[in-house]
């Protein structure tokens, strides 16, 4: 993400390492489906999710393997990172992971929300996918789904911290109403006021879930710790969250700092301090600031909060993910009292030009690592922004994931006033904003502080974790054993399979999948503690996986009362459940004898029918062994479209941009003269165009034949009017339009 200019008002009288596997979900009986009792400060007492994919990508870079194992959020920041991009993980895919390694204890699962039309309106590098009016594709697109997955009882024992929505809301407060740093886009989104509206959708739908902790964004201090801009952030964010249904109690505390490089504590002077009689609230770098880093400023800001009518058990976290400062540039000590600039300039530990300067900065380090209740007043300090991953490209680049280019992402710039046209501080040959910037992450190492490894003096190592036990199945091993002791703490434990490290955890557990039956498997545990040091390892244990499931043959029974229920162009199918000695994973769904889809529940809906057709099914169900049912069958016949057919709808297609290996393309559907209730469109590519994200519809694509339905909020349309839907796709080749055929009901 890009935003965090300084984005401040003046005025005359103050300025102002784990698998990157798909986990298979854990069975749950209805009896284990309840949530965690909610508590105030989630952090405390839990374990906290590592991300396999970005521990994957620390660990393969140089000295990566020293934090490989922290706790950073997963960023869901379009819709299809809901189900994974690039056969990435999705969020359920991380959710399950979360429960695996959660093992049944406390634990906390993180996730950045970060979608809403019109996002981070002051900024280019952190754009989405979503237009300024599209908050209903963002409530039903992107929320509903994220809120429908979060209550899914298999997680209700996970605490699920989110972060909704960066930038949005102190945006409203520093860059809209006329202000001199008002951008065209902010005055936008404030006289529609969807930013409002859909941070309140945000807020009501997940604060509905029991076990979901929202924090909403506050910036930093160097964005709203002046007078004028501190109250109105809150005010905007009271409103947002009174609105659309939701309500202040869907608001469990507030983020600091995320993506930002504000330093945590400045220890060689304060806010309160003068020199010659002149005070530090004058320098240039505090510029009458009331906060002079992120700690002071997030106790400020509850306390005004809790005054403005927020629950008084409410919590502050803060990013420390890149506000460490520490290297050979790091001050020793106080600036000389020559005068109050060089006073604060030469012991001040953000070294940046200037709090306005947000991009991949040069000379950042890691900050403090992510811990629970680590001083008054702050529930946690967390890595929202996961280290390595790019705030922008450092200059343009084509892609389909919304993001554009802003200059503060050149380290060659010198144009922006609020800088004083000062170079912008940021890291040459960046990539897009959230892809993989190894530069970055070398330099964040290097400047580290607390400083990696035993840079800090501390060589003690930790004891050796003791009572390494295991239990086998045929094609995994669950280990246990007791927590390592050490003078820093301990922040984590590798493990090893025949000596090869094979993952990490902060837990006291894991689990060694993916192996074979009947096969004998060395394992030793060694403890990690916070200056890098690594313990002798665990007493080897020796492990014998079992046998398999293969000598299990005895099937489920077949499902039982089949039945279905149907429309013009769909059959909703619901059986009764099966039973089987080994435990039913799921069912299989037949039309005609061909599969067409499982679930794990005990119904399951075909789309995209003819009307007036009669359809056969069949549904089976499968054992942890992979034993199949006997078949319960069913035969349904489609209801009569009432629609003109073919004749009811005509459908246009325009490529709106096209980059040689990836395009984006927009329909129009325009009803004929009488007016429609719903509508498909089909075609079928001459070349080998994929489908990878629509909006206003929902795809489903069979080789070159692409099928797209209307969505439920744009299926009637008027007669002679006209709705439309676009998408992103990939290809080689060819990229010739296709001709479309469009189909409605009336």
């Amino acid at each position: 993400m890009s935003a965090n200019l300084t984005r401040r008002l003046r005025t005359a009288a103050a300025a102002v390492v784990l698998s990157a596997a798909t986990v298979v979900p854990l069975a749950l009986s209805a009896s284990a489906a309840h949530a965690a009792t909610r508590v105030d400060n989630p952090f405390v007492g839990a374990g906290v999710y590592v991300n396999p994919e970005w521990s994957a990508n620390a660990a393969a870079e140089p000295g990566g393997s020293a934090i490989a194992n922290q706790p950073t959020f997963v960023w869901l920041d379009r819709i299809a990172a809901i189900n994974g991009v690039n056969g990435g993980m999705g969020l359920r895919d991380h959710l399950n992971a979360a429960v695996q390694q959660a093992a049944g204890k406390p634990y906390v699962f993180q996730v950045v929300i970060y979608d809403l039309p019109g996002r981070d309106c002051a900024a280019l590098a952190s754009n989405g996918e979503l237009g300024p009016t599209d908050l209903p594709r963002y409530q039903s697109e992107f929320i509903d789904p994220i809120a429908a997955i979060l209550a899914d009882p298999a997680y209700a024992n996970l605490r699920i911290v989110t972060t909704v929505e960066l930038d949005s809301l102190p945006n409203l407060t520093t860059n809209a109403g006329g202000t001199a740093t008002s951008t065209a886009n902010c005055e936008t989104m404030k006289a529609n006021g969807n930013y409002v509206k859909g941070v309140g959708y945000a807020l009501a739908k997940l604060g509905a879930i029991p076990n979901v902790y929202n924090y909403v964004d506050a910036g930093h201090h160097g964005w709203l710790g002046w007078d004028s801009n501190l109250q109105p952030a809150i005010d905007v964010i009271k409103q947002a969250a009174q609105s659309s249904g939701s309500t202040l109690s869907n608001v469990q505390g507030f983020v600091v700092n995320t993506a930002n490089y504000g330093a945590l504590h400045e220890p060689n002077f304060t806010v309160t301090d003068s020199v010659n009689g002149t005070s530090v609230r004058q320098s240039k770098w505090v510029d009458w600031n009331q906060y002079v880093d992120e700690a002071s400023f997030a106790k400020a800001w509850r306390a005004k909060a809790v005054a403005s009518g927020f629950n008084s058990n409410i919590g502050m976290i803060i990013d420390t993910s890149r506000n460490g400062w520490g290297g050979a540039n790091r001050p020793a000590g106080p600036g000389p009292k020559t005068t109050v600039d060089a006073y604060v300039d030469g012991g001040r530990i953000d070294r940046r030009f200037q709090t306005g300067n947000w991009c991949n900065q040069s000379g950042a380090g890691l900050g403090e690592r992510p811990k629970a209740a680590p001083e008054d007043g702050i529930a946690a300090y967390v890595w929202v922004k996961p280290p390595g991953e790019s705030d922008g490209a450092s200059q343009a680049v084509a892609n389909d994931e919304g993001k554009g280019f802003d200059a503060m992402c050149d380290p060659t710039y010198t144009g922006n006033a609020r800088n004083n046209n000062n170079m912008s501080g940021a890291l040459a040959n960046a990539p897009l904003a959230g892809h993989w910037f190894s530069s970055q992450f070398q330099e964040l190492l290097k400047n580290a502080y607390p400083a990696l490894g035993t840079s800090t003096g501390d060589t003690t190592a930790p004891t050796a974790p003791t009572g390494l036990a295991a239990t086998a199945t045929s094609s995994s091993v669950s280990l246990s054993w007791t927590a390592s002791t050490d003078n820093v703490g301990v922040t984590g434990y590798n493990v090893y399979r025949g000596g090869t490290l094979v993952g990490s955890t902060n837990n006291t557990s894991y689990t060694d999948t993916g192996l074979t039956a009947s096969t004998a498997y060395s394992y030793t545990v060694k403890a990690k503690d916070a200056a890098g040091n690594v313990s002798a390892a665990s007493a080897a244990l020796s492990v014998t996986t079992s046998a398999g499931g293969t000598t299990d043959t005895t099937a489920p029974t077949a499902p039982t009362n089949l039945a279905a229920t149907t429309t013009s162009s769909s059959a909703s199918l619901t059986w009764g459940a099966s039973t089987d000695n080994v435990g039913v994973t799921g069912y299989n769904v037949y039309r005609g004898g061909t599969l067409i889809g499982s679930t794990t529940s005990t119904s399951y809906t075909d789309s995209g029918l003819s009307a007036s057709t009669a359809y056969s099914y069949t549904v089976k169900a499968k054992d942890a062994a992979g034993n199949l049912s006997a078949a319960a069958a069913v035969t349904a016949t489609t209801q009569a479209g009432t629609g003109t057919g073919g004749a009811g709808c005509t459908a246009t297609y325009k490529v709106s941009s096209d980059w040689g290996a990836g395009f984006n393309a927009d329909v129009t559907v325009t009803a004929g003269n009488t007016a429609i209730k719903s509508w498909k469109v089909t075609w079928t590519y001459a070349g080998n165009q994929q489908v990878t994200n629509l909006w206003n519809g929902t795809v489903s694509q069979s080789g070159q034949s692409v099928t797209v339905n209307n969505a439920g909020y744009n299926g009637a349309v008027a007669a002679n009017g006209s709705t439309s839907f676009g998408f992103g796709g990939s290809y080689s080749g060819s990229n010739a339009v296709p001709t479309l055929t469009c189909t409605a009901t009336s």
